[in-house]
């Protein structure tokens, strides 16, 4: 029990330690917050994961996981929206397009009996990382094809366009089955670094490390996985603020404030506004490929436009528009109401049958009335969002202020 429990305070350790490295003030040294951060969070984890029941335990990594995913999603739609005011309502697409090309480039063809009932445009078989980046670049792709001749439309018709591109591609992928198996589910997506979990385990690890996550079981797997989202959520997180806190950043704010007056700056608006799309859309496709990989079987119903573009619309609002802290917390925080709304619909159940016979049938429904009512909220009393857009957009502006 105490070495299953240090191997998976390790795993835990490293979203614990971004948390910790954020939450210490900005003028202590970025080394000094790293270590302590790192400190911090390792001790948190090993005292969670020996104290919390597995049970509980398990519950919360994946929550965590897929909050994660979410906060992949808002982050790629706070490039567009929060920093460039392109309203795309087209998630769902990039989402889909990044989790079927990630799951077509590392699974392999189907053979013998598989064959017989499973269907795909091909099947490279490449690492994890391999179809990472192709998610990432079919889903810029698709960008930049949508992006040419919407773009240039105003809010209202940019909807419009890229919520119809969103459904296009759902039904692609529902009716083709020759590409990714069609209604069937396409299944087998292998998931990254299993073999810390399985035997013979990984032969490239060095032995002390190979000893020290020896006791972990199949079962264990999530926090591996829960360590990888994380690791995606911390790179794409600082790569974007470095990035905001650019010339190229300060653009996007232009041209969301005011394109008139930024065209008359001499910036190419048209141009930057495809960059922020295509981005975002990239992001969004790296968002695609962790969901396949952790659903290990995915579908076109994974990629409703409720679970895949109302909800991430919703979480940016939540957290902060403008603000990638803000993006990530949104995330979370929503995905938490939205499961938190199952429990409190299923504790009502004998109140609603009480009312009506037919009520507790439509339980599920209250999610969504309430995630709406949220929403209304989020409008009339806190349209800044918990953290609101930073004043700032670089730290040399805000030293030269202050």
């Amino acid at each position: 029990m105490g070495d299953a429990a240090l191997a998976k305070s390790l795993l835990l350790a490293l979203p614990l330690a971004f948390l910790a490295a954020r939450a210490l003030p900005a003028r202590v040294p970025w080394i000094a917050r790293a270590l302590l951060g790192a400190a911090a969070g390792w001790a948190v984890a090993f005292v969670v994961a020996l104290v919390v029941p597995p049970g509980q335990m398990a519950y919360l990594v994946s929550f965590a996981i897929v909050g994660s995913i979410y906060a992949v999603l808002a982050l790629g739609l706070n490039v567009q929206w929060g920093y460039t005011g392109l309203f795309n309502i087209g998630i769902a697409a990039f989402f889909a397009i990044g989790a079927f090309t990630s799951a077509l480039v590392t699974t392999s063809m189907p053979t013998g009996a598989a064959a017989a009932f499973s269907q795909q445009a091909f099947g490279l078989g490449a690492p994890f990382l391999a179809g990472v980046v192709a998610a990432g670049v079919a889903a810029g792709v698709l960008a930049l094809l949508v992006g040419g001749p919407t773009l240039r439309l105003r809010e209202d018709y940019l909807a419009i366009a890229t919520i119809g591109i969103a459904e296009l591609v759902r039904l692609v992928f529902q009716n083709e089955r020759w590409l990714a198996n069609g209604p069937q589910p396409l299944r087998g997506i292998p998931q990254p670094l299993a073999c810390l979990v399985r035997d013979p385990g990984c032969g490239w690890l060095p032995p002390p490390l190979a000893a020290l996550f020896d006791p972990l079981a199949p079962r264990d797997y999530p926090y591996v996985y829960l360590a990888i989202a994380t690791l995606f959520v911390i790179v794409v997180y600082l790569v974007l603020e470095r990035a905001i806190r650019s010339p190229w950043g300060r653009v996007l704010r232009a041209v969301r404030e005011d394109e008139a007056a930024a065209a008359m700056a001499g910036k190419d608006v048209a141009r930057v506004r495809l960059q922020a799309f295509v981005v975002g859309a990239v992001i969004m496709g790296l968002g695609g490929a962790l969901y396949a990989h952790y659903m290990i079987a995915i579908d076109y119903t994974h990629f409703d436009a409720l679970y895949a573009t109302f909800l991430v619309w919703v979480m940016l609002m939540l957290g902060g528009s403008g603000n990638n802290r803000g993006a990530i917390l949104g995330a979370f925080a929503l995905w938490g109401v939205w499961t938190g709304a199952a429990f409190l619909v299923d504790l009502a159940r004998p109140v609603l049958a009480a009312i009506s016979s037919d009520l507790p049938a439509r339980g599920p429904y209250l999610r969504l009335l309430f995630i709406a009512l949220l929403m209304l909220f989020i409008l009339l009393y806190r349209p800044k969002g918990l953290i609101g857009e930073e004043r700032f957009v670089s730290r040399d502006s805000q030293g030269r202020d202050g």
